[in-house]
């Protein structure tokens, strides 16, 4: 198999997970703008989730965030994104909704606080159980906002003892993804404020525990891929809520504030053996689409991924690592910037061609009707958002 052959070959086992909520209505904190068209229920979200794997080819899957997908017969909901060719993916729960979870939910002082926060992420493996999601992803907004607000350590004490609770509920193929974010909603401290907290935690669980690297939740100057590959390095990363940041969490489409880095990353992903089904490691889309149409916008942040992805597989590693032992400064840059300056749109409309696809997923879409469908048909009723 040719080189060029190869990389075309491992771009169309790629897979991104879509997220449920990304279909919803989202804003900032001072108004969430609504659309025409938004889904109202898990179902409608489903439906447009299977047209963004429909044109792109690489969106099998779609995360489930509990409780604003709240279903009766998660089963059957499996099985409607199964006749709609996805399947769902990972579980997200929410513990930072709740008017109890002001102080905190996990590391929350009272135990009657921590009680509830446990039980549902117990919930949250049920619902595994019924749709057959092998992960649990987590994210705790826990924290304090002053010095001497609750004791520090006494928090990761809590914050252990409720983790290894819900560990020893996973079934055989189950894994726990832990993410961490340095600040917000808490400013003094956060429980889970970094890759080495929640790595720390994930090593005393046990294998089927794993840190999730979320793309935005990061200080400026951050060198994530660092980050990638430590946790490559260590048999600990379990995937990935790729999006884009220009302050601090701004969720927008990944590969829109800086696509260099989002190539760098996934060199290194390419690099520690992390990219393929195989290797486990879980790519999903974590975004707030304020203003732009939401299905366009899934379909474009697919496509940086494609991009980078792409530019990554088509670094010469040889020449690279032959630079590198002669530490020739300059000569291993270059190797990394022909790749990433090399305009791989030509290569992907021949993947997607060879997919049977359309070789340009947004034209496709705008082709299909599906906007102005859903448009028309998706009146009244409460259109699905933060909290719903």
């Amino acid at each position: 198999m040719t080189e060029l052959a190869a990389v075309k070959a491992a771009l169309k086992t790629q897979a991104v997970e879509t997220p449920s909520w990304a279909y919803g209505n989202s804003g900032t904190r001072f108004k969430v703008f609504a659309q025409a068209g938004v889904p109202r229920d898990p179902r409608e979200k489903l439906d447009d989730a299977a047209k963004v794997h429909e044109f792109t080819g690489v969106a099998p899957t779609v995360a489930l965030h509990i409780p604003w997908d709240k279903v009766d017969d998660y089963a059957a909901l499996a099985k409607y994104a199964g006749e709609r060719g996805v399947k769902l993916g990972a579980i997200n729960s929410n513990t930072f909704q709740d008017d109890d979870y002001k102080l905190g939910s996990i590391c929350h002082p009272d135990a009657a606080v921590r009680r509830k926060a446990v039980d549902h992420l117990l919930e949250c493996v049920d619902i595994m159980d019924a749709t057959g999601s092998a992960d649990l992803k987590l994210w705790f907004a826990d924290g304090t906002n002053y010095p001497g607000q609750d004791d520090v350590r006494e928090r990761q004490d809590r914050l252990a003892e409720g983790l290894a609770e819900v560990y020893a509920r996973l079934g055989e193929g189950q894994r726990m993804l832990l993410e961490y974010k340095f600040f917000e909603p808490a400013f003094y401290t956060t429980d889970v404020p970094d890759w080495g907290t929640a790595y720390a935690h994930c090593l005393k669980l046990g294998p089927k525990a794993q840190v999730v690297v979320d793309t935005g939740h990061h200080a400026p100057g951050t060198n994530i891929e660092f980050i990638v590959a430590t946790l490559l390095r260590e048999g600990k990363l379990g995937g990935f809520d790729f999006n884009s940041r220009f302050y601090a969490d701004d969720d927008l489409m990944v590969g829109a504030a800086d696509p260099f880095q989002l190539f760098r990353i996934m060199y290194e992903v390419v690099r520690g053996g992390g990219f393929g089904a195989e290797s486990g490691v879980a790519f999903m889309l974590d975004q707030c689409h304020n203003i732009e149409a939401k299905i366009p916008a899934i379909i474009r942040s697919v496509m940086n991924v494609q991009e980078a992805t792409a530019k990554a597989l088509l670094v010469d590693r040889g020449a690279l690592a032959a630079a590198q032992r002669e530490g020739d400064v300059l000569g291993a840059n270059a190797v990394l910037m022909d790749a990433y300056n090399t305009d791989v749109r030509p290569l992907l409309r021949e993947v997607r061609e060879e997919m049977g696809l359309g070789p340009d997923p947004l034209a496709a879409y705008a082709r299909s009707g599906w906007a102005e469908k859903i448009v028309a048909e998706r009146v009244g009723g409460q259109q699905a958002g933060w909290g719903a």
